[in-house]
């Protein structure tokens, strides 16, 4: 990556261009063609996302509601991660813009309230901004016009710098008025929106606005159903890539594997959704193993827990244990039957009625029932060794999650909506039992340990059932057998 030029925003106010001659400065003023777009389509997600704010308005009348899209944060000195904006932000807008405020301000009169997206406009060649700021477009690249924003995301759009001086993209006088309306803010995202707010915000009434958004999601409309369509579609194909990546992960690392993956989600899609668990062996009794810096051995089993992130932002979230050498042993076989037979069971569980941790009960059980005749648990009953939670101690978490935007979706959401909320059509939840046998456990035979399995997929909750979204990756053991042999030829 080429060095930056180093003047800054303030530099650039004052008037101070160090190293930069007139002559320099006035030449890159001129001669730029007009780039403006004018055949740009609306989002194809602007009806859903004008309804998802009428919605939020109805929710919270009279009020002044901001929703930043969140700030750039530094990897390393100048060096920045990959922004992603808020997922508030963007379910609301569409927009992925950084820096960016969408403001709904009550109306006056009749009600409702009047939404504008703030952004960053196109740089400004008269002052050097597109070239001397480092951020801007000539080190970033091109950003949308207001109009073309407004075009593409259905809603009037403003230069976020109007909104104040204190901070490069601060607040207006209008909204910090003392006899204004009462202010919510989306707090976490954007420090000088909420230091600009923070005598008219208060943090009860901001806890209600990120509660109120998360529970927003737990319905999915049919735009973001498609998305995670697409998403489990993409993440289908990135399974398969890393079947015909194994015998090269052999010779190098989990690394391997994790780079494979990742080259598919940034093909098709915006990103991973989520770091990628790519472990092999031992590892795969890590919950969130994400080093991915372990050998791959054959004889061993690798559990692969990854999502691709479609361009919109919605993200799969699919597991696959797979034995390295494409056949498991008896025991491994063994075990992996026991958690596809819990996972059968929870998803046959989830269903629009249903209470949302039936599905982790109905899982729990079965493992459980499966550890018992294994003799683990001595003379203990099913159904004392579920009561008492004996079992996971080998299953560990819970079996599943809301997913959507956010690969733990709607985790704001009051515990009544949520964990102990009831199903509903429209609904997106993983179903995602395991056994995790540590290397060091002493209270299970010797053969167990290191052993590690789960089997995740992605389940809409339909008006009479579910659906599988990822049932393209096989699941039984012996289909994943005939598949991995077919996959490597």
């Amino acid at each position: 990556m080429t060095e930056r030029s180093e003047p800054t925003i303030k530099a650039r106010k004052n008037g101070l261009y160090p190293g930069v001659s007139a002559e320099l400065a006035d030449g890159m003023r001129q001669g730029w063609a007009d780039t403006e777009r004018h055949d740009l389509e609306p989002l194809p997600q602007v009806a859903h996302t004008a309804r998802r704010r009428a919605e939020l308005s109805a929710r919270f009348p009279g009020e002044l509601l901001v929703v930043p899209s969140g700030n750039r944060k530094v990897r390393a000195n100048d060096m920045d991660y990959p922004f992603r904006p808020s997922t508030e932000y963007a379910y609301l807008t569409g927009d992925q813009s950084e820096d960016a405020v969408l403001v709904l301000t009550p109306r006056a009169q009749g009600g409702g309230h009047d939404a504008v997206a703030y952004v960053l406009p196109r740089s400004d060649r008269d002052s050097g901004e597109f070239w001397l700021d480092y951020h801007g477009e000539l080190w970033d690249g091109r950003r949308n016009s207001l109009t073309e924003n407004e075009r593409l995301l259905g809603l009037p759009c403003r230069d976020v710098r109007m909104l104040g001086t204190e901070l490069s993209e601060g607040l207006s006088d209008e909204l910090t008025a003392a006899d204004g309306p009462a202010v919510r803010v989306l707090r976490g995202h954007d420090a000088g929106v909420e230091a600009a707010l923070t005598e008219r915000s208060d943090a009860g009434r901001d806890e209600e606005l990120r509660v109120f958004l998360a529970e927003q999601r737990l319905v999915k409309d049919e735009f973001e159903i498609a998305e995670l369509r697409s998403a489990c579609a993409s993440t289908a194909r990135g399974f398969e890539a890393a079947v015909r990546a194994l015998e090269q992960a052999e010779v190098t690392s989990e690394r391997y594997i994790e780079g494979v993956f990742y080259l598919r989600a940034r093909v098709e899609g915006n990103a991973v959704g989520y770091n990628s668990i790519c472990a092999a062996g031992p590892h795969a009794t890590v919950m969130h193993w994400v080093r991915n810096d372990g050998p791959v051995r054959a004889g061993e089993l690798l559990l692969l827990d990854a999502g691709v992130e479609t361009r919109h932002l919605y993200t799969a979230d699919v597991t696959r244990t797979l034995p390295v050498d494409g056949r498991f042993t008896a025991l491994q076989r063994t075990i992996y039957d026991a958690v596809l037979a819990a996972q059968e069971a929870g998803i046959a569980a989830v269903k629009p009625g249903a209470a949302y941790r039936d599905f982790h009960d109905a899982a729990q059980r079965v493992l459980a029932e499966h550890l018992v005749a294994w003799g683990l648990f001595g003379d203990r009953s099913v159904d004392e060794v579920v009561a008492l939670g004996l079992q996971r101690r080998w299953t560990l978490a819970g079996t599943g999650h809301m997913l959507g935007m956010d690969v733990h979706d709607c985790a704001e959401a009051r515990t009544e909506s949520y964990v102990d909320g009831t199903l509903a059509a429209g609904m997106v939840l993983t179903v995602e039992p395991g056994l995790y046998f540590q290397p060091d456990d002493l209270t299970v035979p010797e053969e167990y340990r290191g052993i590690g399995v789960r089997i995740e997929d992605d389940i809409l909750v339909t008006p009479d059932g579910n659906e599988n979204l990822s049932a393209a990756l096989p699941r039984d053991a012996d289909a994943i057998e005939s598949w991995m042999a077919a996959l490597r030829g």
